[in-house]
């Protein structure tokens, strides 16, 4: 087969492994198809990743978060031999399609998904609502509690309204 040929007929196909089994999915089939050798069949297996900053009680830490958790992408030719590889890895429950005809993903998502794996910024995410009670460590009312009222992601800032407790004496 040519190299023209081979490149019409690979494409990229969505596998469903066990959530949380992801990793260890990619890394069984890549060494699966090392020792099958089949190299000239099955090209690349990703599990899809995109770095995001969190902020939990206070500390902000960057962290790989899955894409799409319970799934792994493989560009491969479909051949009832790859195929066989693929979908015997231990873990895989299946190809992502109708019975046992995998169904390939278009060229313009993947595209779209490799450009958000490969940005080194990672997205901001803040795990409050609007409502939430929250804790004030900085600034003049440092100690004190409040409640938000308003999320900023681009400033990266939540905006809160002062709970104050009074006493009333009679």
């Amino acid at each position: 087969m040519s190299k023209q040929q081979i490149e019409q007929q690979r494409s990229w196909y969505v596998l469903h492994t066990y959530s949380g089994y992801e990793d260890a999915v990619a890394k069984n089939l890549k060494q699966r198809i090392e020792s099958l050798g089949m190299e000239d069949k099955i090209f690349n297996v990703i599990v899809p990743k995109e770095k995001k900053i969190k902020i939990k009680n206070g500390k902000r830490k960057t962290i790989e978060e899955k894409v799409f958790p319970g799934y792994v992408l493989v560009e491969m030719i479909v051949t009832d031999e790859s195929w066989y590889v693929v979908r015997n890895t231990p873990r895989v429950t299946g190809f992502l399609g109708a019975g046992t005809t995998p169904i390939p993903v278009s060229q313009k998502d993947i595209d779209e998904l490799m450009g958000k794996m490969e940005k080194d910024v990672a997205a901001f995410t803040i795990d409050f609502l609007i409502g939430d009670a929250v804790k004030i460590n900085d600034g003049p009312f440092k100690g004190f509690e409040g409640k938000v009222s308003e999320i900023d992601q681009e400033e990266e800032k939540l905006k809160y309204w002062l709970i104050c407790l009074a006493e009333i004496r009679q």
